[in-house]
């Protein structure tokens, strides 16, 4: 197993354990039971279809060679300079400047844009930011995205009915209502920090993948700069709506960012990726 197939296993097996402790919270040792066969089932739920439901999220909109020339050749192009097949193309109706790529493998991948990013980016930065994209399917991110959104929403919607309803022990006696208000405030937030730890080391290691694939460093590092600058002053609802999907994202579509300083940032700052960015072009030239 790779290093990243790793991280993908450790991730699913610290998020079904999470489903554990919630359903302890709800149901004692049964419900712990029912709770890990259900996270084991949504894994598997989740590692076939998270994509679709993404795109679906997000009201994605497929398009390709006819629909939107321009930007689909681009991606065509990127794609055999990176040696991967012909993702999904899709286009989201969305103002502020964004990007992400998702899919369980490079046969199964897409990549989509905002309506936002591609009007307001120059062509050699809209190339940049998909070949950051494409960097995350080759490096096969993807999928720990994917899937962690998903496990990740359904934790957060798990411990709310925790904490409203409360539970039993396998004795059928009410829980303590204390442990359940805990669990409910924890387990999102302990599901939080196994996205975020993973997400930060990732976007690092699809920028200077992105920088290889176009073999333009400097135009990923303008795009981010000018991405950051636009996404602060225009919302993007879904994303505020499902803010578990946040680190799949280019740059952080949240209004306001963390309010917890780093261990919470979905990404690491733009500055310090920018700076990477043009470290990596003084070598190459």
């Amino acid at each position: 197993m790779n290093l990243n197939g790793l991280k993908t296993a450790m991730l699913m097996a610290a998020i079904v354990a999470l489903f554990g402790v919630i359903g302890a919270a709800l149901g004692g040792r049964g419900g712990m039971l029912l709770a890990l066969l259900f996270g084991g089932g949504l894994n598997v739920f989740a590692w076939w279809n998270s994509d679709k439901m993404v795109l679906r999220m997000y009201n994605a909109q497929e398009v390709d060679a006819a629909s939107a020339p321009e930007f689909y050749s681009l991606v065509a192009e990127l794609a055999g300079r990176a040696g991967l097949p012909m993702p999904r193309v899709f286009v989201i109706h969305e103002e502020q400047p964004n990007a992400f790529a998702t899919g369980r493998d490079p046969e199964h991948a897409a990549v989509a844009a905002t309506t936002g990013i591609l009007r307001m980016l120059e062509y050699r930065e809209l190339r940049g930011v998909m070949a950051h994209e494409l960097a995350h399917v080759r490096h096969r991110d993807t999928l720990i995205s994917t899937v962690s959104a998903t496990m990740a929403g359904a934790i957060s919607a798990l411990a709310n009915f925790a904490m409203f309803f409360g539970g039993r022990d396998e004795y059928g006696r009410p829980s303590n209502p204390f442990a359940g208000i805990l669990v409910a405030i924890l387990a999102p937030v302990a599901a939080s920090l196994i996205q975020m730890a993973i997400s930060r080391a990732r976007e690092f290691e699809a920028d200077r993948g992105g920088a290889e694939i176009s073999g333009d460093p400097l135009a990923l590092a303008s795009a981010l700069r000018k991405i950051e600058y636009y996404a602060q002053g225009l919302p993007l609802p879904t994303a505020e709506a499902h803010p578990e999907t946040a680190q799949m994202m280019i740059i952080n579509p949240l209004a306001g960012g963390s309010s917890l300083g780093d261990l919470f940032r979905t990404h690491p700052h733009t500055e310090q990726r920018i700076e990477r960015l043009n470290e990596i072009a003084r070598q190459r030239f």
